[in-house]
């Protein structure tokens, strides 16, 4: 497959074939030079062949093989004449990284840092099908699916302020629990405050580096300062919503007169009943999400003060942001000179939207969005900002996160005859795991270095470098 380098950071696959626009790869000249593999260019050359795409068909330094489209995958459609696809969403909607910085330095966790990660290990449900304290009536988990993070705040589970530092404010409006199946409602109504497994997380850190300290005092970061990163999403319920579209579309899609390139595309045009029956039970999904995240800040909160045995003030803890990776979203770009109203599909991409963007809380207007990038649970993770050049080269997007290099399968026969907590421990970093494989799958090694990720999108100018965290303690489902 012919790669062209069209700039220092981003490769193209000519428009042939099927193609209605070319593949576009931000990657470094090493990766590039390295073994691309096949499977997601592929499937970037597949999803260029879906009606309605414009500009090209896009994916991240972070890209591997997804269900249909490439996890690391960017692709807009026309709101009126293209379509919308569960498979460029995925199937954990709003899956989803939380950022929030505490008052306190390392030099006070670090004493207690065993009882720390214990206590949250207890405090946070992990692990396939894990259940959560709350069990919710129907009529209250229709309450979430309307109403998100902000459904969690009223509840009593947070602050108002973490809602103004979520992205959508926490809630997508077009939300219509009534296209929502029984058996999505069933899975909701007990994972609500719940980690989940595989790659979702809860990583305490540390601020170690600052690359722009106006930013960085801006999201209210310092050096030294501990942190806490959350990574998790809509659970079954959200899984259930993907997996019944999907099953509606492969259906329908005769109707719209083209041939897919692969079945996992399955989609249908955004302005049809389908296509708005899906974006109205995604947005549903994608508000459990928010409110499972505020829930287990909270939770996080309340393990904080107990173990440190200090009050709200003490701890300090406050919200930086809340963004989506797995989503569909309407939004207005600039396409080939003029504005238009576009269905973006970032399906682990992150918005990068820059500053001045009326998207962006009033609170960062001023300096950007922040984009967050956890890397593998051994190395570091890091805190962007968004960018003007990702409006014009990938419809506000960038990475979001290091991408895997090492299948499941391949990380657990690689890590046979190792001792992964220990390495972790040998390097100052603590973890608690659910699942009998986890930390095998989960290794370090199964990741893409995630000092090159973040500079390629930096280098880019896709976002822009503002800190970097160092894990110290890490949950694993």
């Amino acid at each position: 497959m012919e790669l062209r380098k069209i700039s220092p950071f981003c490769y193209e696959i000519p428009k042939t074939g099927s193609m209605n626009v070319p593949g576009r790869i931000f990657m470094s000249e090493r990766m590039a030079n390295g073994r691309v593999e096949a499977g997601p260019l592929k499937q970037v050359v597949n999803v260029a062949a879906l009606p309605g795409i414009l500009t090209a068909s896009m994916a991240m330094p972070d890209m591997h093989l997804g269900y249909g489209f490439p996890i690391g995958g960017v692709a807009a459609f026309d709101w009126d004449t293209g379509i919308v696809s569960p498979g460029g969403v995925g199937y954990d909607i709003n899956c989803g990284v939380r950022l929030a910085a505490t008052g306190l330095e390392e030099k006070e966790v670090r004493p207690v840092l065993e009882k720390l990660v214990t206590a949250l290990y207890q405090n946070i449900p992990s692990g396939v099908g894990s259940t959560g304290s709350l069990t919710l009536s129907t009529k209250e988990e229709l309450k979430v699916l309307r109403e998100g993070g902000q459904w969690a705040v009223r509840a009593g589970f947070g602050e108002p302020s973490d809602v103004w530092c979520t992205e959508d404010d926490g809630c997508m409006t077009q939300a219509d629990p009534s296209v929502i199946s029984e058996r999505a409602l069933k899975r909701g109504a007990k994972q609500l405050g719940t980690l989940g497994s595989g790659n979702h997380f809860l990583e305490v850190g540390v601020v170690e580096t600052l690359y722009d300290e106006t930013a960085a005092r801006t999201f209210g970061l310092f050096q030294g300062q501990v942190t806490v990163l959350l990574h998790t999403g809509s659970r079954g319920l959200g899984y259930q919503v993907c997996d019944d579209a999907l099953a509606i579309m492969a259906k329908q899609v005769r109707t719209l007169n083209t041939q897919l390139p692969d079945r996992q595309l399955a989609c249908a045009m955004i302005q049809s009943h389908v296509g708005r029956q899906y974006l109205a039970a995604m947005a549903c999904a994608a508000n459990y999400a928010w409110a499972n995240r505020q829930i287990l800040l909270h939770r996080t909160r309340e393990t904080f003060q107990k173990v440190m045995g200090i009050g709200p003030r003490d701890l300090a803890m406050h919200q930086v942001y809340d963004i989506c990776h797995n989503i569909a979203k309407r939004e207005t770009h600039m396409v080939d000179g003029e504005y238009r109203s576009v269905c973006v599909h970032r399906k682990g991409a992150t918005r990068s939207f820059p500053p001045g963007h009326p998207d962006v809380c009033e609170k960062y207007r001023n300096v950007g969005q922040p984009v967050l990038i956890p890397g593998d649970m051994g190395t570091a993770s890091y805190v962007l900002a968004g960018t003007h050049t990702a409006m014009e080269q990938s419809f506000g997007s960038t990475s979001h996160g290091a991408g895997r290099v090492l299948s499941r399968k391949a990380a657990k026969k690689r890590s046979k005859g190792r001792s992964i907590h220990r390495e972790l421990a040998d390097k100052g970093i603590l973890v608690k795991w659910t699942g009998r494989h986890t930390l095998a799958e989960e290794m370090p090694d199964a990741y893409k270095d995630i000092h090159e990720v973040v500079d390629t999108v930096h280098k880019a100018g896709l976002s822009k470098k503002v800190a970097r965290l160092r894990p110290i303690c890490v949950i694993k489902g």
